[in-house]
């Protein structure tokens, strides 16, 4: 009931007695949906904040308030001198009215969807809106007084809002009779007009500020308006925070979760295919054996498996080329399936403990219940939001994040050339499909941190799916710190020189598809 009608007749004669006299001294905004007003006496100062946002629209008064140096714009000039005579409400409507001096006013609007502020210079002057798409704000005016309705008492007062009806239900309204119901809403509408206390209280998991006794009573408050803005707002804005970077911390958790485990089960998957088919090195040697068998421009081969308790096996051949040439080339196939097959065990098990790491974190997470404890944790486990994501997002690159890491992708040759010789630094980590055309990868640094293993596998295979090979089944990924990459005079765009590497195999794709 912060912007109730009846809480709001309650802030009228405290902000007359509490601003009357004052002048305005500064008007701005440094916030989406945020009207800050600074005023003075010449001795004292006094702040008044404004929220209009859909979500939570509420009237703050600061006891002090710290203008910032960025980010910070300066708002309706004619407020600016103003000197406040007193506020007032619209009757059976949730606006309050700030009435100046010389004729101005400014009206809060605080409606749930559609909040604003009016401002008008004159009488009959054109209003000025906070929020200028609701045009409609600029006829804002009293509504007319509603008709008493005998068989829905209710109806009679428009604004009572949410709490006053439970209230009533909770009292046995719904089973009252039609006098009863009479007696009971004139009684609750008196108690609203001069409550003898005010309720912070707990209503379906939410905060509330209200004028009866409704929900899980947290708090009972003296009848001072002010005041008790002052204690429910930043406690509330706390509590939205603290749920809202809960829920995204536990959502990023729960991705990571999902991703570990299913990067692990196609790991397993694929090696499972590999220890259980025949291996290239098996089939090269059959070839080997048996060469003299062979035919010239043998298109296949039956030979006796002596892997497979001598049972016969057809293999395939190339009639273009000597089977020596295949068997060399299937040796070194065999070469690269043994190092594919220590990454994929590797991959298994650095995969498998993210994923416990995650749902450890999960538990500890559960037992969490204050905004400054859940920021100090996240700081411990690294898991603080991204800083720096609108940076990011105005680069000339495709931007990804992944746990906490800005993974950059150039996007044509001139594009890399731009990505590796002026935005990369020297310690940031550079990733190449290797041997073919393909974009540039890099993986902004962090002092002291090593990129994490998961972190370069993605980053790999952003390489490799915005490469040539982005159809195989796996491709071969350069990765070298980007002080090891140059650029050689009179190279064409995008083509350098790698003087030290290692190579990953990876899976082209790209893991931030659901996400981008």
């Amino acid at each position: 009931m912060h912007n109730n009608h009846y809480f709001l007749r309650l802030l009228a004669p405290a902000l007359s007695q509490l601003l009357a006299g004052f002048q305005v001294a500064t008007c701005f905004s440094q916030e989406k949906d945020e009207l800050v007003i600074g005023l003075t006496n010449g001795g004292a100062e006094l702040w008044l904040k404004a929220q209009l946002a859909a979500a939570f629209p509420v009237l703050a008064l600061p006891e002090t308030f710290h203008r910032a140096r960025a980010n910070s714009v300066d708002l309706l000039p004619g407020l600016l001198g103003k000197i406040v005579a007193d506020a007032s409400v619209f009757p059976h409507d949730r606006v309050l009215r700030l009435h100046f001096t010389d004729g101005a006013t400014l009206l809060f609007k605080l409606y749930g969807p559609r909040p604003n502020a009016v401002f008008r210079p004159a009488p009959d002057a054109p209003a000025e809106l906070f929020h200028q798409r609701y045009t409609a704000d600029a006829d804002l005016a009293p509504a007319a007084e509603p008709l008493p309705d005998p068989t829905n008492p209710l109806r009679a007062y428009p604004a009572l809002g949410d709490v006053p009806p439970r209230y009533l239900r909770a009292h046995g309204y719904e089973a009252a009779t039609e006098a009863t119901r009479l007696r009971m809403v004139a009684e609750t509408v008196q108690l609203l007009e001069n409550p003898p206390q005010l309720y912070l209280t707990a209503v379906e998991g939410k905060t509330r500020l209200t004028l009866l006794p409704v929900g899980e009573t947290e708090q009972t408050l003296p009848p001072d308006a002010v005041a008790a803005l002052r204690l429910f707002v930043p406690l509330t804005l706390g509590r939205r925070a603290y749920e809202t970077e809960l829920r995204q911390v536990r959502q990023a958790l729960e991705k990571r979760t999902e991703e570990a485990t299913i990067s692990a089960s196609h790991a397993r998957t694929r090696l499972y295919a590999l220890e259980h088919m025949a291996g290239y090195r098996q089939t090269a040697d059959l070839i080997m054996a048996n060469l003299s068998q062979i035919p010239a421009g043998a298109a296949q081969v039956e030979v006796v498996d002596f892997y497979q308790d001598n049972q016969p096996r057809t293999i395939k051949l190339k009639a273009t080329e000597t089977p020596q040439r295949t068997a060399q080339n299937l040796y070194r196939k065999a070469k690269n399936q043994k190092i594919e097959t220590e990454q994929l065990q590797e991959r298994i098990e650095r995969r498998e403990t993210e994923a416990f790491w995650c749902l450890e974190r999960l538990e500890e997470l559960a037992a969490i219940a204050e905004l400054r404890q859940l920021r100090a944790w996240r700081k411990t486990h690294d898991l603080q939001p991204e800083t720096k994501a609108k940076e990011a997002a105005e680069l000339p690159f495709k931007v990804f994040t992944d746990s906490g890491y800005t993974i950059l992708v150039g996007r044509n040759a001139q594009n890399n050339d731009l990505l590796t010789q002026r935005y990369a630094h020297k310690d940031d980590l550079w990733l190449h499909a290797k041997d073919v055309t393909g974009s540039h990868v890099v993986v902004k640094h962090k002092a002291g941190q090593p990129v994490p293993e998961p972190v370069v596998e993605r980053a790999a295979q952003l390489a490799a799916w915005y490469s040539r090979r982005k159809n195989d089944s796996l491709c071969p990924v350069t990765v070298t710190p980007k002080k090891f990459v140059r650029k050689r005079k009179g190279a064409v765009a995008g083509q350098v020189v790698v003087e030290r590497e290692r190579v990953v195999l990876v899976v082209p794709a790209n893991p931030f598809e659901r996400a981008s």
